[in-house]
């Protein structure tokens, strides 16, 4: 059985990594890597490799293993141009874009040079120039138009009504602020005017009228805003009395005369304004 990976080693206290002797590689030393070919190569034959370096970055050189009898092929870093190179046994097969800019950059240096020497040259460069471009963009527009006809697309159209948009949505913020700052102004000028108003005049408070005429059921009928508010030590205690607020409910019960005495009183005024008496006859003389 295998025996089980440690996670945690074990370092004593008095473990000193400088004292751990450092190992003696080979400076020209390779690694094993598994690498595809960078591009399609024909063998050649056999050279010697030499170590090269391109402003301080080493120049790598891959060594594939021999394939049926063929020489190895080391292709080799390139960092000026980011690409790979051969460096011996091999050529490369296909290279068409990098041939591709060599020609440019060679004629960029031919027209350079001819400029430096004919200032003719200069203008008749510049004028190929201007007219390549006018080419370009009739090009361009061309291509554009076709688009628009293809996809029914109004780019035109697209970029004014994003314009207008942006407008509006600009002009109703603005309105939006120049309201909210009048709504503040008006706010700030009435608070000034209710304030000079409390100082220069008192508010006239309403008298009661003493004409007015009240029944001793109004109590009853008086809604609960116009009732006076009861503190919470009133409640709690209490009145003594409330006949001052009931007495007018109460309706006395009026004593009904007697008809005997009534009659009575009837005849003794009678009696009293004729003159006369019952025990004595008319004009007041003794009838017995």
């Amino acid at each position: 059985m295998s025996e089980r990976k440690v996670l945690n080693k074990y370092y004593p206290p008095d473990f000193d990594p400088a004292k751990i002797p450092k190992l003696k590689l080979p400076k020209d030393r390779q690694y094993v890597v598994r690498l595809m070919a960078p591009f399609n190569m024909s063998a050649t034959g056999r050279d010697t490799p030499l170590s090269q370096s391109f402003i301080t970055l080493p120049i790598k050189t891959f060594f594939p293993g021999s394939i049926l009898g063929f020489p190895a092929a080391p292709p080799q870093t390139d960092p000026e141009n980011t690409d790979y190179t051969m460096e011996h046994g091999a050529t490369r097969n296909f290279q068409a874009e990098k041939l591709l800019e060599e020609e440019e950059k060679r004629m960029q240096k031919e027209r350079e040079e001819e400029e430096l020497n004919n200032p003719m040259k200069v203008l008749e460069n510049r004028t190929k120039d201007s007219k390549l471009e006018m080419e370009v963009l009739e090009n361009l527009q061309e291509l554009k138009e076709l688009n628009q006809r293809q996809a029914n697309v109004d780019f035109e159209a697209m970029l004014k009504q994003y314009k207008e948009l942006e407008e509006e949505q600009r002009r109703k913020e603005q309105e939006e602020d120049e309201q909210e700052m009048k709504a503040m102004l008006e706010q700030a000028q009435n608070r000034r005017l209710l304030v000079d108003s409390d100082s220069d005049e008192e508010p006239a408070k309403a008298r009661p009228n003493p004409t007015a005429q009240t029944k001793p059921t109004d109590i009853l009928q008086e809604p609960q805003s116009k009732r006076p508010r009861m503190e919470s030590w009133e409640r709690s205690v209490g009145k003594l009395s409330t006949k001052a607020q009931l007495a007018g409910l109460v309706a006395r019960r009026k004593e009904k005369p007697d008809p005997a005495l009534e009659n009575g009183m009837e005849t003794r005024g009678t009696t009293a304004s004729t003159g006369t008496c019952p025990w004595l006859g008319p004009g007041g003389s003794d009838t017995s």
